[in-house]
């Protein structure tokens, strides 16, 4: 894990579960980014208070207000950011924020479906289109012509419930309009690996595993995985991605995934 270097990045949905494991990670790194920038809906409230005494103890962490459904929003996070980076750039951009239920055939409604898909889909492309500038910025100005994390990196965070091939743990649900907002999500880091590699932009998508959170439920597995164990892996997995990885789909382990 200590190989990945990064001099910036953010986190969205950073308040809680794997995102918040994502900024707890990323500060004790052995060389920690100099600028972490964690984001949730509601930085004062009581859901990001662990988020509060983290940023308390660390100079190094941001926390900006960010809703991934609200391009105002985005816009004013991305301003922000930028305004702290100044000529850096951003390295990597996590798109962690996400929603999910066990909607099914029979009751999955538009209303559902739209809501998902808003945060799960179209919420990653407006971040990536609002940060590009940055990313741009922080490719341009690290050496070497190869991809990587280190250099410049959006890293869609996925799941492999999305696969089509597989249609992973049917069996424990159908969540229809889950599924199809990360299908599309998988879709959209294949186009972005595609728009973004002349910029020097590596573009992935993960399944984080079926991690132990609020949001992954209380059915017990055994394949289920820590957050600690998860984005241990993951940030393992990013240090060694290159341009021969980019619009990819791996697990927290570096397992390619089927689509």
């Amino acid at each position: 894990m200590g190989g990945l270097r990064v001099h910036s990045v953010l986190v969205t949905g950073a308040n809680r579960g794997i995102g918040l494991g994502f900024v707890q990670h990323l500060l004790g790194l052995p060389n920690p980014p100099e600028w972490v920038f964690a984001a949730c809906r509601d930085p004062k409230g009581k859901q990001a208070q662990e988020l509060q005494n983290l940023a308390s103890k660390h100079p190094n962490l941001v926390i900006v207000p960010l809703e991934v459904t609200e391009l105002a929003s985005i816009k004013a996070a991305a301003a922000s950011v930028g305004e702290r980076l100044k000529d850096s750039g951003l390295n990597l951009l996590i798109n962690n924020a996400g929603i999910g239920n066990n909607s099914s055939l029979d009751n999955v409604t538009q209303e559902d479906l739209a809501q998902k898909y808003a945060t799960n889909t179209i919420g990653p492309l407006l971040l990536s289109q609002a940060f590009l500038p940055l990313l741009k910025k922080a490719a341009q100005g690290s050496p070497g012509s190869g991809l990587s994390c280190s250099k410049a990196a959006i890293i869609n965070m996925s799941s492999y419930a999305g696969s089509i091939q597989d249609v992973y743990v049917w069996e424990y649900g159908e969540a229809i309009s889950y599924r199809c907002s990360k299908a599309a999500l998988n879709m959209l880091t294949k186009c972005q690996s595609l728009g973004y590699r002349e910029h020097g932009i590596l573009c992935a998508a993960f399944h984080p595993g079926w991690v132990i959170t609020d949001m992954g439920g209380t059915i017990e597995n055994k394949t289920r995985v820590t957050v600690d164990v998860s984005v241990r892996g993951m940030l393992k997995v990013m240090s060694s991605l290159s341009e021969k990885d980019t619009g990819t789909f791996v697990d927290w382990e570096g397992k390619v995934l089927p689509w």
